[in-house]
């Protein structure tokens, strides 16, 4: 006997969604190409959802509901590092994301609980509205440019920045760039130089500022 295709339901649907970007990015997420990974006809999906652009703003959910909330209980510096490496996380696995969760017009029940539950840690911890705002801001500003950049990084599979450091070398003269030639040696050359560890010194020096502003009272 054929086993029975578990029922179509609009989480299933999100997640099949989740499935085709992961491979095929957004240009890959149809009506008719969620269906296909379901096996199912597209117009079955007419059900659960209206169309398209239905199915975008579900991937834009589905991304803001695997970030972590941060507890508006937790001490707001803990609490926004934790958030962030979270959204690194996963938008680095879902690149996709980058470029969606901030575009819809129509936001999900997870997007706008993680929007309220930024906002009430901040303010919880003594940040007024304008300081709250200027903060998430800049955390999501960071997040997604420094995101942006390590998915654009011009290594190659298993290259590491020595590596290429080394490949780039007869490009870098060391009369014409002489500081581009200081930071290889002093930072790369033997350093097991990793882009991804700028991360978190970027981050402190956000939170640094915003910790000035806080105590001082600033907006």
């Amino acid at each position: 006997m054929a086993q029975r295709r578990p029922a179509l339901t609009r989480d299933r649907i999100i997640a099949a969604a989740v499935r085709v970007a992961d491979r095929g990015g957004l240009t890959a997420v149809t009506m008719r190409g969620v269906g296909r990974e379901l096996q199912v006809e597209a117009m079955s999906l007419y059900h659960h959802l209206p169309g398209k652009e239905a199915l975008l703003d579900g991937l834009a959910d589905a991304a803001f509901a695997s970030i972590a909330l941060p507890p508006a209980a937790e001490p707001w510096r803990t609490a926004m590092t934790a958030r962030a490496a979270s959204a690194r996380e996963v938008l680095c696995r879902h690149p996709w994301a980058l470029g969606l969760v901030e575009s819809r017009r129509t936001p999900g029940p997870a997007l706008l609980a993680h929007h309220e539950a930024v906002l009430a840690c901040l303010r919880a911890n003594g940040f007024g509205v304008a300081l709250a705002v200027h903060a998430f801001s800049a955390l999501d500003a960071y997040v997604y440019g420094f995101v942006l950049t390590e998915l654009n990084l011009p290594f190659a599979p298993g290259e590491d920045a020595e590596a290429f450091a080394g490949g780039i070398a007869h490009l870098l003269p060391v009369d014409r760039y002489p500081r581009m030639n200081e930071m290889i040696a002093e930072l790369v050359a033997g350093r097991g130089y990793d882009h991804g560890d700028e991360f978190g010194y970027g981050l402190e020096i956000i939170l640094d500022g915003l910790e000035r502003r806080l105590a001082g009272g600033g907006a």
